[in-house]
């Protein structure tokens, strides 16, 4: 039975695109910088992926007012705790991904959703659509998918991160399994991917900045055509939001650098 990852890893443009990301990463992860302040570069990367990923849904504040911890507009809020917990989640990723989705999906949509919808699959057979992808599957239909995802996750084999990553972040994306906060969920999982399947083990890279400058909703409704050159786009999609996520990153060496 053929690998589905390694048939997307072969569609037209993916490889090359895949090998240019691995290789800004690479060059990211040799900054002098990182050598003394590794965590503390993780961590403002994480705080810009957290407010590019609001700022996909529509809920756009500046770093500024972040850090100074003025922001209380709850998708944003949720997005930082998503971000926060991704750390927490990594071993698990691997083993058991509904439980990790489960608990993203609690933390981000906490205030968003009523108390007893945080964690748990929608039985609804529609779903908000912030981004215009057209109606949502259905219930069934999605619980069929995810479980489908899942068994990919367990056993991905050797194909690259990245195109793990893409499908892993499009599916959520437009299944939109819990109904509230999916899209943040979706890029945090895609984040979590990157890291846990060996990109980006120190969670460097703020991918989702790179997702916010592309034409993000334009590429997943490329994904949804199915077609081997719309699936192939959104890869190639993805390659370039860790590419300019490495580029965000490299930026806040230099800040650091200059002190």
């Amino acid at each position: 039975m053929s690998d589905p990852l390694a048939v997307i890893a072969r569609f037209p443009g993916v490889s090359e695109a895949v090998d240019e990301a691995r290789q800004a990463v690479d060059r990211l992860y040799r900054h002098r910088v990182l050598r003394r302040a590794s965590p503390a570069v993780s961590t403002e990367s994480s705080l810009r992926g957290a407010r590019a990923s609001a700022a996909i849904e529509g809920a756009d504040v500046s770093l500024d007012a972040l850090r100074r911890d003025e922001v209380h507009d709850p998708l944003v809020q949720g997005a930082l705790r998503a971000s926060a917990e991704m750390g927490r989640l990594g071993p698990t990723w691997r083993k058991a991904p509904r439980q990790v989705l489960a608990r993203l999906h609690t933390v981000a949509a906490a205030g968003l959703a009523e108390e007893d919808a945080l964690g748990r699959p929608r039985t609804e057979d529609s779903a908000p659509d912030p981004l215009g992808l057209g109606p949502a599957p259905g219930a069934a239909e999605t619980a069929t998918r995810m479980d489908a995802l899942f068994r990919l996750l367990e056993g991905a084999g050797k194909a690259p991160a990245i195109v793990l990553a893409a499908v892993v972040h499009a599916e959520l994306a437009v299944l939109r399994p819990f109904g509230t906060c999916d899209g943040v969920v979706a890029r945090s999982a895609g984040r979590l991917t990157l890291v846990e399947y060996g990109l980006d083990p120190k969670s460097l890279v703020a991918v989702e900045v790179g997702h916010r400058e592309l034409p993000y909703a334009e590429a997943l409704r490329a994904y949804l055509s199915g077609t081997p050159e719309g699936v192939g786009q959104w890869v190639q999609h993805c390659a370039s939001a860790v590419s300019l996520g490495g580029r965000e990153t490299a930026a806040i060496c230099e800040a650091m650098q200059r002190g």
